[in-house]
Parts: C-alpha cells; structure tokens; sequence
C-alpha cells in the first residue's frame, strides 16, 4: 500500500509497506527497521518476530521514545513479556499490531509531533 502525503517535510515517514518492503520517504527498505519522526534505525531485529531478543528492545529504550509501535508483521502478535522488559522499567508505553497498522497509526501520531517510534517487523523470507 502506498501512503503519500501532500506536504514535504523533514519527517520520516512511511510511504509504503508490503510484505517485503517498507517505504521510508519513498526510499525502500527490504529488512525490519525503527523509524522515529528524526530518525531511521536500519538492521533491527534481524532474525524477524520469531528471533526477537531483549537487546532489540534495549536498542528501542535508548531512542527514548514517548511511545512505541511494534509492528508484527502480517499478522498481530504479542513478543514475550520478558523481552519488553526494557520499555517497561522505562516507562515507555508501547502497542503491539500488524505491521501495516502500525505504520498508519505511526504517520499520524509523527504528523502531530509525537514523539513517537515504529519498531516495523518484515516477515521472515523463506
């Protein structure tokens, strides 16, 4: 799906998704990464939603975001609560959803100057 906005401005935001890619201000990216409205994070979690570690998550608490999107793929589902640790002790408030859910909900939620990161999860290549 493509999603483009008629402005240009200096954020970072998503301007397509599939099940292979995710569009960051038109530019592809073909491996899960976190986008935040100031900045892009490429190579997170590498392995995918199944290979999921704390240090992913310890990696997301130290841009200090205000909330979190994590975005699961294809489909929504729940990391352990263990890995989430890190957010919580910092208080960072997340949600869990599809990976096309949270890049909608991330570009308005940027659009109106939150301070806000999408953890987006491509699924697994076989």
């Amino acid at each position: 799906m493509k999603l483009y906005r008629d402005e240009v401005s200096d954020l970072q935001l998503v301007t397509s998704y599939d099940a292979t890619h995710l569009g960051i201000n038109r530019e592809s990216y073909t491996a899960s990464l976190i986008v935040m409205p100031d900045k892009l994070v490429t190579g997170w979690a590498p392995g995918g939603f199944d290979a999921l570690t704390a240090a992913d998550f310890q990696q997301i608490r130290a841009l200090d975001p205000a909330l979190v999107l994590i975005g699961t793929g294809a489909r929504q589902r729940f990391p352990k609560p263990a890995l989430l640790r890190a957010l919580i002790e910092a208080q960072i408030g997340y949600e869990v959803m599809d990976t096309g859910s949270a890049c909608r909900t991330y570009n308005i939620l940027a659009s109106e100057g939150r301070v806000v990161a999408a953890a987006l999860l491509l699924d697994a290549q076989a």
